[in-house]
């Protein structure tokens, strides 16, 4: 088993709030992940109907569990029997086109610092195209949990 599919395995979400398909490069500077917007997503039934458009915030939870959660884990050395948990502390994020149902977003990280268990990145949202959705700065730390 990849190491990729390690981290996958580990991520404390699952559907409908795991918005990770495939981790493509995870290294100690960065990771690349990517996440497909299904027709079915809860989110899209209220926003908006008949128009549907993919909010912000999940966007940048998105961006968080590919380019932050996952990165974390990664520096952190985690093994199988890992059981964590993800704690958003602050994000910049610009957005800058919207995302609809079955666009591929590929998210892209690059650490700016992991010190004292917390991680700030750098990351971009695109869609398959290139076209940039999002992008900013995240951060946010990952302890192992007893439970």
């Amino acid at each position: 088993m990849s190491s990729f599919e390690n981290i996958l395995r580990l991520l404390p979400y699952e559907r409908p709030f795991l918005f990770v398909d495939n981790i493509e490069s995870l290294t100690d500077d960065g990771a690349i992940g990517s996440y497909t917007i299904r027709n079915d997503e809860p989110f899209l039934a209220g926003h908006f109907p008949g128009n549907p458009v993919v909010p912000g915030v999940i966007l940048t939870e998105i961006m968080c569990q590919i380019g932050l959660v996952t990165l974390a884990m990664h520096l952190m050395k985690l093994d199988e029997h890992s059981k964590v948990l993800p704690a958003f502390t602050s994000a910049n994020v610009d957005f800058l086109s919207k995302v609809i149902p079955e666009d591929k977003l590929i998210v892209e990280s690059k650490k700016v610092y992991f010190r004292f268990g917390k991680l700030k990145c750098t990351v971009t949202c695109k869609k398959e195209d290139g076209t940039v959705v999002a992008k900013g700065e995240l951060a946010g730390m990952v302890v192992k949990s007893e439970a």
